[in-house]
């Protein structure tokens, strides 16, 4: 399988920055590097940045399909072959960050590895092949990460704020009243969200978490549990109903909360990006064009059903959809669908970032780096 490596150089805006600094700002050559690396259950990837204002300039990336949760729902082990797979990709990360000197960084593992037996042994394997010293993270940390990374696409008119993070392994609701922090505050707000759901460290008006929830079900494990249904409408149904049920003790679902003026959906994932680039009709994905996308439930669901439309082979076939998202589609695109039949909305942000922004941005920010921005 091909790598995708990108090593063109973007700048990650954050709260605060304007379109013309965007543009125009150079990075000091005497900035320390940063480095994220988020080891999930269908990828690997990594960002080496510098700060920058208050905002990031990437100067290296690295993302790799290595399928590290495949088989884990059946065994409840990380296999031989995916783990080497992973390894690989590991090696190729090493190297970067190495060949760049980075010495301030997080490594971290998520869903596949917090449900796996075997993981620790994995983890240390890890270090004794590559000297790279990961950890394994909590979903609730996993889900503040999601959370600030997405700060930047927030309105300053959105009240109630429900961020979505489909991963592989797991997807992560974050649901966040916003209502009593003034509107000029409130990106800020969603930042300070870094220090804990529950922090309480400062008299910066809070963002309050009315609730959130890791369900143990993203696009490879849902996926994975509908193997034996072989007929492609009924297997997505069951999908999106089954995801639906995972939400019983979420407390926006549990108390009826109704979606309404104010509201806004922030999603962040290959799914929401590749709907996202399909409702575009780009056969090439462009960032620039899908990050900061608004799309509303009905557009959505039109993109669903050119899926559906289509079949395994005509996704397949689709280079709106791509070869390593094609088997994965699905999966996701069901979780979506049951999220915009519970909370329809005309303000879902499509957000191309996730957790290795929010491990950068928190990074950063301990280290007082990052100037607050206006």
């Amino acid at each position: 399988m091909a790598l995708k490596q990108k090593t063109k150089s973007k700048i990650i805006k954050f709260p605060g920055s304007t379109p013309n600094q965007i543009k125009s700002t150079k990075v000091p050559p005497s900035a320390e590097l940063y480095a994220a690396l988020d080891l999930g259950t269908n990828s690997c990837r990594m960002l080496i940045a510098q700060p920058n204002g208050n905002q990031f300039h990437v100067v290296d990336s690295f993302s790799k399909t290595v399928q590290l949760g495949a088989g884990l729902e059946g065994t409840g082990k990380l296999s031989k072959i995916s783990m080497a797979r992973t390894i690989g990709a590991l090696m190729i990360c090493q190297r970067k960050l190495r060949h760049h000197s980075v010495t301030r960084m997080r490594l971290i593992a998520t869903e596949a590895c917090r449900r796996a037996s075997n993981a620790v042994e994995f983890i240390n394997l890890i270090e004794r092949e590559t000297g790279l010293q990961l950890e394994i993270i909590p979903a609730e940390e996993e889900a503040r990460l999601a959370v600030i990374s997405c700060a930047p696409l927030v309105s300053i008119n959105t009240e109630q704020l429900l961020v979505v993070d489909i991963g592989g392994g797991s997807t992560e609701l974050v649901w966040i009243d916003l209502s009593e922090v003034p509107k000029v505050d409130r990106r800020k707000a969603i930042m300070k969200l870094h220090l804990g759901f529950g922090s309480d460290n400062d008299d910066f008006p809070k963002a309050k978490v009315v609730d959130w929830i890791s369900v143990p079900l993203g696009v490879a494990t849902l996926k994975e549990q509908f193997n034996d249904v072989t007929d492609d409408s009924a297997k997505f149904a069951l999908m999106s109903w089954f995801f639906e049920e995972s939400l019983a003790n979420f407390a926006p679902y549990k108390d009826g909360i109704q979606t309404k003026e104010g509201f806004q959906i922030v999603g962040t994932s290959g799914t929401v990006t590749t709907v996202a680039a399909s409702h575009l009709g780009l056969d090439r994905y462009d960032r620039g064009k899908v990050d900061g996308l608004r799309m509303t439930s009905p557009q959505i669901e039109n993109v669903i059903q050119s899926y559906l439309a289509l079949g395994p082979e005509g996704r397949r076939m689709d280079p709106r959809i791509g070869k390593d998202r094609h088997v994965l589609i699905m999966s996701g695109a069901a979780i979506l669908q049951a999220l915009m039949r519970i909370w329809p909305t005309d303000r879902m942000s499509v957000a191309d970032r996730g957790l290795r922004e929010g491990l950068l941005y928190a990074q950063m920010s301990q280290d007082g780096v990052l100037e607050e921005g206006a």
